[in-house]
């Protein structure tokens, strides 16, 4: 018996020994991804202001009007047939909707083209790949030290968390998606998660609650922390098309926007390859938050003999799916698509994200017994 509690601890302590070595990797992929956008090529920074008008050149709108537009710009051409005067049908030109420009490019992505901002890049992602799988292997073992699912408090959902984030993001790129844009903001968002697990989430490997104690762990807590990783790439996405499509419009209004701006900007995908990016993910992820849900009602009725009773936790859940569901609804308005609808997704991760952290520190309930 007390060699293998002598085991199981010694996995523990491996397991806190392969986080801090992934946080080490992950801090190296960070800085190549830093290098990455500095020293990418930034020559190609006229693709959007190019495709935002007529010709190229920023005169299209000018020759337009010298040739006759009609009302609500509708170009036409008059021809003599015969002395009486012929209109030619007009050619209907329709607007996509806000924040859905037609014929924009997406930007090169952070190397810019450039075969040495690429390499940097391809050495960002090799060095998130090994920081994954020293996160994996962290989970693993922290799994193995208990000989349960590993999430069963703060500090295990943590690690979990962020580490189907990275693979997520990592089977993005495997499909050949142009993803690579992700990486910056992720591997950040990755080093903060962690830094917060170790120093303030942290709880020494334990055995699980009796409430706890069920086969309904894996299925509801797993789902849940494979939605939030998904939605934290919708909502990466999601704020970074509010940057694309307002630089976008600035352009389109004859605006010049500062140098840094456009350095960044330009390079990140078109607003309506970001929209679209995000909006998929979170069309496809809200029906496993339902049935997340869903399990946790089922689990809740087999701990505690009742569906559901507005715990903190099933209150947020619930409030973040009627976020998620507003948006989706607002996406098929058309007066709410484009930045409005955004900012409803935006609205929503915040609400996961306070249903993630701030329900557990700031509430007590009968989800608190699994420990900070």
């Amino acid at each position: 018996m007390n060699i293998a509690v002598a085991a199981n601890e010694s996995l523990a302590e491996f397991s806190n020994l392969l986080i801090r070595s992934a946080m080490a990797v992950y801090a190296l992929a960070f800085v190549a991804h830093i290098v990455e956008w500095v020293f990418g090529s930034r020559s190609r920074v006229a693709r959007t202001a190019a495709a935002l008008t007529a010709d190229g050149t920023g005169k299209g709108t000018a020759k337009g009007a010298a040739r006759g537009a009609a009302p609500g710009g509708v170009s036409v051409t008059v021809r003599g047939s015969g002395g009486t005067g012929v209109l030619e049908r007009p050619k209907v030109v329709t607007r996509s909707g806000p924040g859905r420009r037609d014929g924009v490019p997406d930007g090169p992505g952070a190397a810019g083209g450039d075969a040495q901002g690429d390499l940097y890049g391809r050495i960002a992602v090799s060095l998130t790949v090994l920081a994954f799988l020293l996160h994996f292997g962290a989970v693993l073992t922290r799994a193995l030290s208990v000989q349960r699912a590993p999430w069963g408090n703060m500090y295990e959902f943590s690690t979990t968390f962020s580490m189907v984030a990275v693979g997520a993001y990592l089977g993005f790129l495997v499909a050949r998606k142009n993803v690579r844009w992700i990486g910056l903001p992720l591997v950040t968002t990755v080093l903060l998660d962690l830094g917060l697990a170790i120093v303030v989430f942290y709880t020494e490997s334990d055995q699980l609650v009796p409430a706890l104690d069920s086969y309904w762990i894996w299925i509801h807590v797993s789902l849940a922390i494979v939605c939030g990783a998904l939605f934290y790439l919708g909502a990466v996405s999601t704020l970074l098309y509010l940057f694309r499509d307002r630089y976008e419009a600035k352009l389109e209004a004859g605006g010049k926007p500062g140098a840094f701006a456009t350095s960044v900007l330009e390079r990140l995908p078109s607003a309506a390859s970001l929209d679209g990016f995000a909006y998929r993910i979170n069309a496809a992820v809200f029906p496993l938050w339902t049935f997340t849900i869903i399990a946790g009602a089922i689990w809740a009725e087999n701990a505690w003999g009742r569906y559901w009773g507005w715990d903190p936790k099933e209150t947020w859940s619930f409030i973040t799916w009627v976020g998620y569901a507003c948006y989706l609804h607002a996406r098929a308005t058309a007066g709410w698509k484009g930045r409005r609808a955004a900012y409803l997704a935006l609205i929503s991760f915040l609400c996961f994200l306070f249903n993630y952290y701030g329900v557990n520190v700031f509430f007590d309930g009968l989800h608190s017994y699994g420990g900070v």
